[in-house]
């Protein structure tokens, strides 16, 4: 990876950049496919950037070498860590997927009617409405705070 103090190659450089990239991008896409595989290419673009930064050297075991020639373990348990995580969420995301695709036929997430309001106003260049319900403030549970549950005195209650 690193030779004497020279940094990192500018080859793993572009690779974790271009993994990121192509990560970011599958991630925007409506298909839980391309999403899930949008995880995994951001993920291991990630791990590459992080295995960049660490110091290269020996094998950090104290004894086998001069302390000053170790390699730093930060990184690799930032890395070791973020594989177990990245393969929770990919299991996730699979586990979805499938679902989805086992209920509907297809892995396509589906516009919510809110979502193609906000965009027809936003292609009139109109400000998005405050409530799209149409029930208005008062009536509207999500923008009401529901009244505190009483207080039961003593005999006041059940028993």
């Amino acid at each position: 990876m690193r030779t004497g103090a020279a940094g990192p190659t500018l080859v793993l450089v572009v690779a974790a950049g271009v993994l990121v990239g192509c990560g970011v991008t599958l991630l925007m896409e409506r298909s839980l496919t391309r999403i899930l595989l949008g995880v995994i290419l951001l993920g291991n673009g990630v791990n590459a950037l992080i295995l960049l930064g660490g110091r290269a050297g020996a094998a950090p075991l104290v004894g086998t070498a001069p302390a000053g020639t170790l390699s730093d373990a930060l990184p690799q348990a930032m890395i070791l860590t973020a594989i177990v995580i990245t393969f929770g969420l990919t299991a996730f995301l699979l586990a979805v997927s499938y679902r989805s695709w086992y209920v509907t036929g297809d892995d396509e997430v589906p516009d919510d009617i809110e979502d193609r309001q906000v965009r027809q106003a936003a292609e009139r260049n109109e400000p998005a409405a405050a409530d799209f319900g149409g029930e208005g403030p008062d009536a509207d549970p999500e923008q009401v705070d529901p009244e505190p549950p009483g207080r039961f005195r003593r005999g006041d209650g059940p028993g």
